[in-house]
């Protein structure tokens, strides 16, 4: 259909050769982060069969670790400083919904990169946190390592519940399912202290893995979206953004 009051729209693109040249760069970009999700994915796959298979005694996930729930840090956010962890940001990661503040909260309230978070209501996800720094709103466990317990344990000991765990919430279903702390207190299965010793390094040594993967495709991300815009507009030029991604891989 034909409108005459329409005006044509101009946009000002690089020449082909420049076009190929930045979709190879972002696409070396793509292809490192593609690799890094499945390096991620691959140290997590192998320490929850290396735990499965080693898991022959039990404890409480109460007597692992201190669950310390957030709080409502969303209220009254300043729209500035920290992000403010949701369970949105927990499964999609950020967006413009993402909601910043410059509030001060306890440290137990803070979450840093290769923190364990658990939300404990809505889609019940435990999550290594590979971001900045943020502030853990309500509804959301940060699960800090107890009485000697390595946080690789504690991890695979959540993760282990959590089928269980979304089966108790599905049954609330007046409410936004859920799980209460009594809940915590219920059995898991954990290795004994002399294989916990034993397997240590190697489990250690696969958190390490995923949580380094998880943050270098972070970072790789953050450069992706920073050098489009730029490489488009001519504010880069093209030899110096390959060599920009050059020092970033």
């Amino acid at each position: 259909m034909y409108y005459p009051e329409a005006k044509a729209l101009h946009a000002l693109l690089p020449c082909r050769r420049t076009q190929k040249a930045i979709t190879e760069i972002l696409g070396c970009l793509d292809d490192k982060i593609v690799a890094n999700s499945i390096v991620a994915e691959k140290a997590d796959a192998l320490a929850a069969a290396a735990y499965a298979s080693a898991a022959t005694e039990t404890a409480t996930l109460s007597s692992l670790a201190r669950f310390v729930n957030g709080k409502a840090f969303t209220k009254g956010a300043s729209g500035k400083g920290r992000v403010v962890i949701r369970i949105a940001e927990l499964n999609s990661g950020l967006g413009e919904s993402t909601v910043y503040n410059d509030i001060e909260v306890t440290d137990d309230h803070v979450a840093r990169p290769g923190d364990l978070l658990f939300a404990w209501s809505g889609s019940l996800t435990a999550a290594r946190w590979f971001r900045a720094e943020a502030i853990i709103n309500q509804h959301i466990f940060k699960v800090v390592a107890d009485r000697g317990w390595p946080l690789w344990l504690v991890n695979q000991a959540v993760r282990s519940k959590l089928a269980e765990f979304k089966a108790i919430a599905a049954d609330k279903a007046t409410t936004m399912g859920h799980i209460q702390r009594r809940h915590l207190d219920q059995p898991v299965a954990i290795p004994s202290p002399e294989v916990v010793e034993r397997i240590d390094g190697m489990m250690t040594g696969l958190w390490d893995a995923a949580l380094a993967a998880e943050l270098e495709r972070e970072r790789l991300a953050v450069t992706r979206d920073e050098l489009l815009p730029l490489l488009m507009s001519g504010k880069v030029r093209v030899r110096d953004a390959q060599r920009r991604v050059g020092d970033t891989l």
